[in-house]
């Protein structure tokens, strides 16, 4: 079926992509990359004739310097678009200390032993200078018009209080012009008696709904998928898999959870999704995070030959 995707993965209003493109096993027996295709300059370029859409998730793990980020800019198309993860100070995952510039995590607290580190318990000058480093490494693509969102995927822990709800409505605050998206894991968001409030205030604070396929585990996540439009500007689809025994797994690795390729009669229930979606948004992104082997590649070309064939 991937063969038969257009050519780039564009249909209507849906951009399809991947989350990443550098992935070994891309280039590893020539499963996307042919061998002639060596450098990160000629991998993106080489992704950008298939795909006008990729995630990047570097932006989750450091805060990345505005000339590496100008690179993939330059090696890209006007019409290729980016969707970023949040860094965890926003998200409030535990943050690697290593992974930030040394002048920074010289001024960290000192963690009790064993401790982690998360974003409420630095001191607040701290969080907001990782914030402004943050989106300095994102004005190569602000600059251009390039970044069509900020991806803010809250952890498995992150459920549905008050305190969370201003958490997010801070965010909002604190920056009204970011393309801010949100993507749930707890499932206490999307309980149906109250989905509904969650959504208007996600309205309310313009930001988009991220809607997710993942296996139905209730302790590592269990999001249903409610193909439901909070910005008239963007829907998200996102993609984990359905590899429902690792998913349930505390000690399965990524590469092991993620392990999962769709299968075309599933596709088709997507593309309903899809097509429902951007009759109400102005672009709806498909994201493949099932990024083992070219599992995300193969999908993500799929689902656009179905909608392409209409």
């Amino acid at each position: 079926m991937a063969e038969q995707a257009p050519l780039p993965a564009l249909v209507g209003s849906v951009r399809f992509g991947t989350a990443g493109w550098s992935d070994a096993s891309l280039s590893r027996d020539e499963l996307f990359y042919p061998k002639s295709v060596k450098t990160p300059e000629a991998r993106l370029r080489h992704y950008a004739e298939h795909f006008q859409l990729v995630e990047l998730d570097a932006t989750y793990y450091a805060l990345l310097s505005a000339e590496t980020v100008r690179r993939w800019v330059d090696w890209t198309p006007a019409s290729f678009h980016f969707d970023v993860k949040a860094h965890p100070v926003f998200t409030g995952h535990p943050i690697d200390r290593k992974r930030l510039p040394s002048e920074l995590a010289r001024a960290l607290p000192e963690p009790i032993a064993g401790e982690r580190l998360y974003g409420n318990n630095l001191p607040q000058e701290l969080g907001r200078e990782i914030e402004q480093r943050y989106f300095a490494s994102l004005a190569p693509l602000i600059d251009v018009g390039r970044l069509s969102s900020i991806l803010v995927q809250f952890p498995p822990w992150f459920d549905a209080t008050r305190g969370n709800v201003r958490h997010i409505e801070s965010l909002r605050a604190r920056y009204p012009e970011a393309p801010f998206s949100v993507e749930f894991r707890h499932r206490s968001w999307l309980l149906p008696e109250r989905r509904e409030r969650v959504f208007d205030m996600l309205r309310a604070e313009q930001l988009a709904f991220v809607v997710v396929d993942e296996p139905d585990v209730a302790q590592r996540g269990g999001v249903p998928l409610v193909p439901v439009v909070t910005s008239p500007r963007l829907a998200i689809l996102r993609f984990h898999g359905q590899n429902r025994a690792a998913w349930q797994n505390p000690r399965a690795t990524v590469a092991e959870r993620f392990n999962y390729l769709y299968a075309p009669s599933e596709l088709t229930v997507f593309h309903e999704a899809a097509r429902r979606l951007s009759g109400e948004a102005e672009e709806v992104h498909a994201v493949f995070n099932n990024c083992v082997r070219n599992y995300a590649i193969l999908n993500a070309k799929g689902l656009a030959a179905l909608l392409h064939q209409g």
